[in-house]
């Protein structure tokens, strides 16, 4: 008996229906063969359909082939492949559509031009945004809330801040939407303009049209707050989130980790990481880097090994994490094995970072020559090259080995390029060996090619206003100035009673990890900012709070045993975040154990 025959007209939506579910690429063939079969198959509708199914299982060669031999396409044809090869990975082929479309005499609509601006955004050009922007402005489409939104990410992922600020500013106040607020409040996170997504947040807060924050958000503007170590407002954000009811989302709890870590607040970090139910890795990569830069390795390895134990496979970062701990706590065999196994183990590669890590581990712990031969074997270039051979160049200078330092000064000098690092790292190594003509001379070099340092700058928060110092500048502290250069001459006093014998205050010394611009001239460097910062906070900070100072560079030897002994002295606590890690200050003593 034969199979009964049903009309093409009742087949056709059961097939799109089918389409429309499809997951792979299997499934959408034979679809297709079955719409060719009952004859529907080039037909606009379902030749579309067919065109959004394969870029949705990622065949964008067969949607290309099916695209071209079309008889007739519209917008949302044109569209649709201009979104598969954009997320298939081809977003120069998305953008080069929009051009042929309108020599196809189809116009775009909102919907391509979004996609196109999101396309630019995935290759980071701003040049080809600006084009994609201008045709949008042209077909009266760029003050959509999609097109605009769209607009304002690629122009943030191309770094331009301002172009961003200015669509966003363009867009109506009713049509900009929690996704449109959240765009640009990314743009300000991903451009290192933590204080500018702060005030926006404040704005959406204020004049946000009913705007409800979503998580999305609130993990930009938490993220912001990291950057900038502005944990007051932080503090307030992972409020607003709890009332908002994300307290269980991960994305959030994320954010609130690496911020409360990033702003010397590891206790609160592991309450917001336990309070996860079933922490994927991301979670344990966040918490397993957040307790090595306050140089809990044994900590950082139990997390690890609890995630291996609940089944978590961990990625790149969270072993280079772990890695880092090892290297801030002198558990350096832990972290040469696990380097030497992370193939073996996890399937995952030494990338540079893991080489560049390794080789500062050996450093710190005085196995100088290890880490020479580790840094010859790895055979980096490049820029990845500059960072590793610089590591030890620091770690030299810190054991006072001239001899490879000036080794390794060599290899860098074989890379066509400069990095400030490595040349100031060397320049100090010579001043430990008492070279100062060669120091000297670094610094010269320095001038004539035109390289500067950044200059080096702390800044605390006193009541949710981040006061920033910089050597020798005391007046950053307002009218309190007088009070903070009294209060620090007071200490001095005391700590030179106690044997203190670094540099405080108008010391004449070479450059050491801060200058005030003169380098290498054995200047009037002054007081370091730490120590700025730290006499500010000692006078407006509440006595039995935590004094916290944020610092761009790694903190000096001086300056370190001079917050020693001050937290003795006053008998008060400080946390002090410099380029590498934290420092927990307590009665003499020192979190790091002078390991760092």
């Amino acid at each position: 008996m034969a199979a009964p025959s049903f009309p093409a007209a009742t087949l056709t939506p059961v097939l799109i229906h089918l389409l429309r579910g499809a997951s792979n690429l299997a499934s959408v063939a034979a679809t297709h063969a079955k719409l060719l079969k009952v004859g529907a198959a080039r037909t606009l509708s379902s030749s579309n359909h067919l065109l959004a199914a394969y870029c949705r299982c990622g065949a964008t060669r067969h949607a290309g082939d099916l695209f071209d031999g079309m008889r007739d396409r519209d917008v949302v044809s044109w569209t649709t492949l201009m979104s598969g090869y954009a997320g298939a990975g081809r977003p120069r082929d998305a953008v080069a559509l929009l051009h042929e479309m309108t020599l196809d005499g189809v116009p775009p609509n909102a919907v391509t031009f979004s996609t196109a601006a999101s396309a630019c955004a995935r290759l980071a050009d701003a040049g080809l945004g600006r084009q994609v922007h201008a045709r949008a402005e042209v077909a009266g489409c760029a003050r959509d809330a999609f097109v605009a939104t769209a607009l304002v990410d690629m122009y943030g992922k191309a770094g331009g801040v301002e172009d961003a600020r200015a669509v966003f500013d363009g867009m109506a106040a009713a049509s900009r939407n929690a996704v449109s607020w959240g765009a640009m409040l990314a743009v300000y996170a991903q451009n290192a303009l933590g204080n500018e997504a702060i005030q926006l947040f404040a704005e959406l807060r204020t004049s946000g049209s009913g705007v409800a924050p979503n998580h999305f958000i609130l993990s930009s503007v938490i993220n912001a707050c990291a950057g900038v170590a502005r944990l007051g407002i932080g503090r307030c954000i992972h409020g607003a989130a709890l009332r908002l009811g994300h307290e269980n989302n991960e994305v959030i709890a994320v954010a609130l980790v690496d911020m409360y870590s990033k702003c010397g607040c590891y206790e609160y970090s592991r309450k917001v990481f336990d309070m996860i139910k079933q922490p994927s890795v991301i979670p344990y990569t966040s918490i397993i880097v957040a307790a090595a830069k306050f140089g809990l390795g044994s900590c950082s390895l139990t997390l690890f090994n609890e995630m291996i134990d609940r089944g978590v496979q961990p990625n790149s970062v969270t072993l280079l994490g772990v890695m880092h701990a090892c290297s801030h706590s002198g558990l350096v065999d832990n972290g040469l094995q696990l380097l030497r196994s992370m193939q073996s183990k996890y399937g995952i590669a030494p990338c540079p970072s893991h080489y560049t890590c390794a080789v500062d581990m050996l450093g710190r712990a005085g196995r100088l020559e290890e880490a020479f031969e580790l840094a010859s074997e790895a055979q980096l270039e490049g820029s990845d090259a500059l960072l590793l051979w610089n590591s030890l160049v620091s770690a030299c200078r810190t054991h006072k080995r001239l001899d490879l330092a000036t080794m390794a000064g060599q290899r860098m000098s074989e890379f066509n390029q400069d990095v400030v690092g490595g040349l100031v790292a060397m320049s100090n190594a010579y001043t430990s060996a008492g070279q100062a003509d060669n120091a000297a001379g670094v610094w010269s070099s320095m001038r004539r090619h035109g390289i500067r340092k950044d200059p080096g700058c702390s800044w605390i928060e006193v009541k949710d206003v981040p006061y920033v110092f910089y050597a020798g500048a005391v007046s950053q502290a307002g009218a309190r100035a007088g009070e903070v250069t009294v209060l620090l001459d007071e200490l001095e006093v005391k700590m030179r009673e106690k044997g203190y014998r670094g540099t405080f205050g108008s010391a004449r010394v070479f450059d050491a990890e801060e200058d005030d611009g003169d380098e290498g001239k054995g200047v009037m460097v002054g007081l370091h900012s730490e120590i700025l910062a730290l006499g500010l906070g000692l006078l407006v900070v509440p006595k039995g709070m935590t004094i916290r100072v944020m610092k761009n560079l790694r903190m000096c030897c001086d300056c370190h045993e001079a917050f020693k002994l001050i937290s003795g002295i006053v008998e008060r606590e400080f946390v002090v975040r410099d380029l590498n890690r934290f420092h927990h200050f307590k009665m003499g003593s020192c979190s790091c154990s002078d390991y760092w």
